[in-house]
């Protein structure tokens, strides 16, 4: 049953399949650079994305006289957190047409109702700066680190090899980060094992180009920045023969046990939720699946 209309005549409903191709010609119109193909891509991996029983598959549509003037893409996951999960939801993508902007709050307090969702924005534009710090959203990562990936640097851990997450590693691991590790693959991600006798360490990174031309690669998930220090020099090995001379983290601030730089409010991240994110887990976010 559709909610009732605003005095203003909005509705805000979620997203079905027979809405896509609209809504990718509204949000190509919307967003620079980008082009009606490109979000039909987009839509096309969420269509294989499975969401946690009770959260939209796409996200939500604010229609005015059956089009739409405004849409919220909503990318949820369950994460586990030690023997627990809780269900973390990306808002990605928000875009409302200049002559229903004064309407945009509308959007967001529909999707907030649920406080037993985390929900993160891991790109805000500018622009919606105000409106989620208005709605109660935290930062959590201040900026980005960057540190360099030799391939001449030798670890001093015990034995350790990188894995490609097509292999099984040899030693023990959770089934729950293969399938991660997998599934990040296919969304084109460099998803790797770092196993030592005692067991296997997840890790994935996504490709980009920083300014444009910096060969990067960024972090998404890690099971702690901690182990990210402990296997940086086999990581960064791996990375650097692979073209990514760069690695880039987000954080707070410098990582103690990393050389590198340290860029203030760069690529912030921001929450609202029971739950703080952890630095170093941005899977199943628009940067792993889509690579904004």
């Amino acid at each position: 049953m559709l909610p009732p209309a605003s005095p203003a005549g909005i509705r805000i409903r979620e997203i079905f399949d027979s809405d896509i191709g609209a809504i990718a010609h509204f949000l190509a119109q919307g967003f620079a650079r980008s082009t009606n193909e490109n979000w039909l891509e987009i839509f096309a991996r969420l269509a294989k994305h499975q969401a946690p029983a009770g959260m939209p598959k796409y996200g939500y549509l604010m229609e005015s006289e059956g089009a739409p003037v405004g849409v919220i893409i909503m990318i949820s996951s369950s994460v586990r957190t030690d023997q627990t999960s809780t269900i973390r939801c990306n808002l990605s993508s928000w875009y409302v047409a200049p002559a229903h902007r004064s309407y945009a709050h509308l959007l967001l307090a529909r999707i907030l109702k649920n406080k037993d969702v985390t929900f993160v924005n891991v790109s805000p534009a500018p622009r919606t700066l105000p409106i989620i710090q208005v709605q109660g959203f935290s930062r959590y990562s201040d900026g980005q680190f960057f540190t360099v990936a030799s391939p001449f640097g030798f670890s001093g851990n015990a034995p350790v090899k990188v894995v490609a997450a097509g292999k099984s590693p040899d030693s023990p691991f959770e089934s729950h980060e293969h399938d991660l590790l997998l599934a990040h693959a296919r969304y084109g991600c460099i998803s790797l094992w770092c196993t030592t006798p005692d067991r296997a360490y997840p890790f994935v990174f996504r490709s980009r180009a920083v300014k444009g031309f910096l060969p990067c690669a960024q972090l998404i998930y890690c099971r702690n920045i901690e182990e990210f220090v402990r296997f940086a020099k086999p990581i960064g090995r791996f990375l650097a023969r692979h073209g990514k001379p760069f690695i880039m983290i987000d954080s707070r601030g410098r990582i103690p046990g990393l050389a590198g730089v340290y860029v203030d409010s760069m690529l912030p991240k921001y929450y609202k939720g029971p739950v703080q994110p952890r630095l170093g887990d941005l899977a199943y976010t628009e940067t792993a699946l889509f690579g904004i």
